[in-house]
Order: C-alpha cells, then sequence, then structure tokens
C-alpha cells in the first residue's frame, strides 16, 4: 500500500459545521458545495475519513442506514463538502426511507451552490436501480447549472486486477450509454487506490477547472 500522503489544503482544512434533518435546517446557499451520497454500507464515511487523513470525521457505523442526516462541513473558509444520508437500506422501514429519498433529491436539485457530486457505489454491483436514479436526478442539472459528477468504484479491493480493469470499462459505459457526463475511478479505503485521484478532482472543481 503506497504511504500516505498529506491531504490537499482544502481537505487538510476541514472542520465539522452542522447537521440538518429537513431541507429547511440546511446553512445558508452561498458557498460552493460537493456533495457525497451512495448506497448504506457502500463505503462513504470510510471515503471520507481517508480523503480527510482522518480517523474520526465521519463516523463509519457497522449497521446500514445510520446516518439520517445531511453533514457539512467547512472546506477552508470558500467551500463545504456534504455528507448526504445512505440511501436503500431494505431493513429501514419504508416510511424513513421515503423521507430520506425527498431529502436527498431536494437538496441535488434545489441546492444552487452545488458544485459537484461524488457518488459512490460498490465495485462489485454497480449502477444498481437507485443509483441510476440518482444520476437520473443530476442529469438535467448537469447541463443546466455545470453540475460535475464523479464515481467512485468502492471496495475496489476486493476485485482482481482483470475484474477491475472490466469493471470500471463496463461502467464507464453503461454511464455513457444512460447520458450521464462524469469521470469514474477505482477506489479502496483499505489500499488507498484512487484517493489522490479523488482529491485531485475536487480540488479541480472547487479551482474551477
Amino acid at each position: 500500500m503506497p504511504a500516505p500522503k498529506p491531504p490537499s489544503p482544502a481537505f487538510a482544512n476541514i472542520r465539522f459545521l452542522i447537521s440538518a434533518s429537513q431541507l429547511e435546517g440546511l446553512p445558508q446557499d452561498e458557498l460552493p458545495e460537493v456533495a457525497f451520497v451512495g448506497r448504506s454500507n457502500v463505503g462513504k464515511s470510510s471515503a471520507l475519513n481517508i480523503l480527510a487523513n482522518r480517523r474520526r470525521l465521519a463516523f463509519v457505523s457497522k449497521t446500514p442506514g445510520r446516518t439520517q442526516l445531511i453533514n457539512f462541513f467547512s472546506l477552508g473558509e470558500g467551500a463545504r463538502l456534504v455528507d448526504l444520508p445512505g440511501y436503500g437500506y431494505a431493513k429501514v422501514p419504508h416510511g424513513v426511507r421515503d423521507d430520506w429519498g425527498k431529502l436527498v433529491a431536494g437538496y441535488l436539485q434545489t441546492r444552487r451552490s452545488l458544485l459537484g457530486v461524488v457518488s459512490l457505489m460498490d465495485a462489485r454491483r454497480p449502477l444498481t436501480p437507485l443509483d441510476v436514479q440518482l444520476l437520473g436526478w443530476l442529469a438535467p442539472l448537469q447541463d443546466i447549472q455545470q453540475r460535475r459528477l464523479l464515481v467512485l468504484l468502492t471496495k475496489a479491493d476486493k476485485l482482481t486486477r482483470s475484474e477491475q480493469g472490466r469493471t470500471l470499462i463496463a461502467t464507464r459505459k453503461e454511464l455513457e450509454r444512460l447520458g450521464i457526463h462524469g469521470d469514474c475511478l477505482l477506489f479502496s479505503s483499505q489500499t488507498r487506490q484512487g484517493v489522490e485521484e479523488t482529491r485531485e478532482h475536487i480540488d479541480g472543481w472547487l479551482a474551477g477547472k
């Protein structure tokens, strides 16, 4: 595993700001925001922790579906990182799942300061119907509001090298077929695969690239 590198300036200065359970409780819509979203138990909290080089920036729960809030973090003085609640866990009551869907969809579709979205999918089963539904919420906004998209295929260490290559190619082709504009990377919180590339993407977004 490669030696950890210090996080970029944005991630080096990350700190927790506020949590919100409803759209009405979101902070003022003024600073550029990068949102992380994915199915429950996809490894989102682990990804946020390793990107920030912190152990407990985001709570890693062994119970999928635990995170039910939108969590905001500062990225320095001029931007925010947004951790959206995980979606799609079958054992969560239908009413709660519906509320989460409304919360996530509402944020993605109405947040004017949303600069880009990092969509996390399990590399062993990417582009599930719920993943495609979420990307469908974003697609109309990519052309209208120039929203960026980065798909991270998490837990890539569970695949062989040849499986990784086939999965990456197949996922990119399917995104193109669906009319979704964005890049796609293999990612592993265990081996740090894709960590530096993900930081570079987000730093580029914040720099207007």
